[in-house]
């Protein structure tokens, strides 16, 4: 059994910070550090992403792809989420992501994931030499990015509709699965090139 767990202080109010985090696959746009890459893909959303949504993770640690499918079990907003695999290689696999609000615009969100390796004994001896270090890595640099993301202009996709955000999903497949905020960036360039034509 291994935890990871990271804390970081965000400088936006706490609605702000939850609302990004409450959509798993926010948060793995920020995944793409060296050697680590994660794709969330929504299965089954339950109202508001709450207790009972399902989605899948795919990721690539350091050229091993590894396949999970995790549902939400706690949702309690502005203070908690937490999902844990219910199928996929690892023994286990929990993540717990809490907000404290320390002021009106300030929240300290504190990531953890706890997890028992797939591959037996030999799971054991790669997750001591590169897993854990590299999970604890991505981890830390997601929130970093993340920070840097809620700190700066503040035009991050949170409050959405499903439809227009299954829309955003297939145009980011069109889009050969890049960042959902490099495809809202495209729509939103696309949507002001024709509005400056409309006003010709």
């Amino acid at each position: 059994m291994t935890i990871v767990s990271k804390s970081i202080d965000i400088k936006a109010p706490v609605d702000t910070v939850f609302t990004y985090f409450a959509r798993p696959e926010h948060v793995s746009d920020q995944m793409t550090e060296k050697g680590v890459a994660l794709n969330v893909i929504p299965m089954d959303i339950k109202e508001g992403m709450g207790v009972g949504t399902t989605f899948r993770v795919v990721g690539d640690f350091n050229g091993k792809r590894l396949e999970w499918d995790c549902e939400t079990t706690e949702f309690v907003r502005e203070r908690k989420i937490a999902a844990k695999m219910f199928r996929g290689p690892f023994k286990k696999w929990n993540i717990t992501t809490e907000f404290t609000p320390k002021s009106e615009r300030l929240t300290t969100v504190t990531m953890t994931v706890d997890y028992d390796m797939p591959f037996g004994p030999l799971g054991g001896i790669f997750n001591k030499l590169k897993f854990a270090k590299t999970a604890e890595k991505g981890m830390e640099s997601a929130l970093y990015r993340v920070r840097g993301l809620l700190e700066g202009n503040g035009s991050i996709p949170v409050y959405i509709t499903l439809t227009a955000y299954q829309k955003l999903l297939e145009e980011k497949k069109k889009m050969n699965n890049v960042p959902v905020s490099t495809v809202l960036t495209a729509i939103l360039e696309k949507y002001n090139e024709i509005e400056a034509k409309a006003s010709n």
